[in-house]
């Protein structure tokens, strides 16, 4: 086979990458999605009881609503807040469908690489198609070739470990079974039962951690007993909730203000300045243990967010330029710098800042972030409509810019889920309010059993 006439071969059918395949299908490129789990969306129906901050109008890529539309799909209400089960069901599933057989389920991919190139050859790699090496539910293995490859898989699978110093705590392997890494979904029973009157860490600082933190403050007002221990390696100052009724996005300003709320109330206790070097036992209890050998009073369960890592190792025999910081393409690292930059102050980029000394290899997503947290639904539709642009030929369309942001942007996320008055609020405020005035202080009520600053 041509080797133009071989597949683009986009790996994962989550958001990036259902819109690299809508984008590809536009440009008249053939692609084919391969897909671990075993429906579109699989990572995001994980977190399906958690509500986005970005509304509908935000989170559906106009060449996917190309295809959908003979369909008779009608994009719902823009200006409403879908969870991310309503995204899968409603958007990602459907547009799977539409692709038909370009998208293979339980299909995991385990290594990409050039024909009989490992990553040393130099001789003719260019001139080599691509060899996806993958593996089925079933233990079947797998080689496919490939004209391209984009990595779209996500970082879900990968969350970072409680460690301050970016490695496993001591004792966070051996206690797995009392540590969670993801947002707890109170409405299942099980679920509900586990952190139902129990003392419980929360360590993280991002959106993620204020929505458990309202969670388990909503939890505590049915269930007595039940208390968070917010965890935070640096301390409290007017930033820590967000921009609160200044926040260009109201649902990620009322998810700050109700982790604010659910310490004022007793509800949560916060720890500042605390990076964690070991989780011990007390008995049938943890004991978080800092670098500066703190000790903290003993908790039941430990839910850990601080962020996800890209797993590259599937890529390993390509050559990748990645920053050594972020493990980003090194041209995108400096606009996504968290040190610097926020959501909405990233400059929309593409093909360029995604390209890597390997020709037609992009990871885009989430994945492309490596660990910065502050991606956009909306960015990484710019991101894959460059790419395939880059990879039809066009490279004027692949550098022009077609995103806009605003200064202070809107962040995908967690935000509370089925709270009406929340919902009809947000609604209310998506298309208005203030987005860049400065975040008003935050005073915070003295915490019971803060453990010290």
């Amino acid at each position: 086979m041509n080797e133009q006439q071989l597949p683009v071969v986009v790996i994962g059918a989550g958001p990036a990458g259902l819109a690299a395949a809508s984008q590809l299908v536009e440009r008249g490129l053939e692609p084919l999605v391969l897909e671990a789990g075993p429906s579109a969306g699989t990572s995001v129906r994980e977190w399906a009881h958690v509500r986005l901050f970005s509304p509908w109008s935000e989170l559906v890529d106009q060449a996917a609503e190309k295809l959908l539309a003979p369909t008779g799909w009608e994009r719902p209400d823009g200006d409403t807040y879908p969870s991310g089960g309503d995204w899968a069901a409603a958007y990602l599933q459907p547009l799977a469908e539409v692709l038909g057989e370009r998208v293979q389920f339980g299909v995991r991919v385990t290594g990409v690489s050039r024909a009989g190139r490992d990553r040393v050859v130099d001789a003719d790699r260019e001139q080599q198609p691509f060899t996806v090496h993958t593996l089925a539910a079933d233990g079947t293995e797998s080689r496919l070739k490939a004209r391209a490859v984009i990595d779209a898989s996500g970082t879900w699978s990968k969350p970072s470990p409680l460690g301050g110093d970016g490695l496993p705590a001591l004792g966070e392997r051996a206690n797995a079974d009392r540590i969670s890494y993801r947002v707890p979904d109170l409405k299942d029973p099980a679920v509900r039962a586990r952190y139902a009157g129990k003392r419980v860490a929360v360590v993280g600082s991002g959106a993620s951690a204020f929505t458990a933190l309202a969670y388990l403050a909503d939890l505590a007002k049915e269930a007595p007993g039940t208390h968070a221990v917010w965890i935070l390696r640096r301390g409290i100052g007017a930033n820590t909730f967000g921009g609160g009724e200044a926040d260009q996005l109201p649902a990620r300003g009322a998810l700050g203000l109700a982790a604010k709320a659910a310490v004022e109330a007793g509800h949560a206790s916060a720890v500042t300045g605390f990076r964690t070097d070991e989780i011990a036992r007390d008995g049938e209890q943890l004991v978080l243990v800092g670098e500066d050998g703190r000790r903290l009073e003993p908790v039941d369960e430990i839910i850990g967010l601080t962020g996800f890592r890209p797993d590259t190792s599937l890529l390993a025999e390509l050559r990748l330029n990645l920053d050594e910081r972020l493990e980003a393409p090194v041209e995108l690292a400096p606009l996504i710098d968290p040190n610097v930059h926020s959501c909405g102050t990233v400059y929309p980029h593409g093909a360029k800042e995604l390209a890597h000394p390997e020709q037609d290899v992009y990871v885009v997503g989430m994945k492309s972030y490596g660990r910065a947290p502050t991606f956009l639904a909306l960015t990484g539709y710019e991101q894959v409509r460059s790419v395939a642009a880059a990879l039809a030929g066009d490279h004027e369309a692949a550098a022009r810019v077609e995103l806009n942001l605003a200064e202070t942007g809107v962040c995908g996320g967690a935000g509370l889920f089925d709270d009406p008055a929340q919902t009809e609020q947000q609604a209310e405020q998506a298309s208005g309010g203030g987005c860049c005035g400065a975040p008003a202080t935050v005073q915070i009520g003295a915490p019971a059993a803060s453990g010290g600053c």
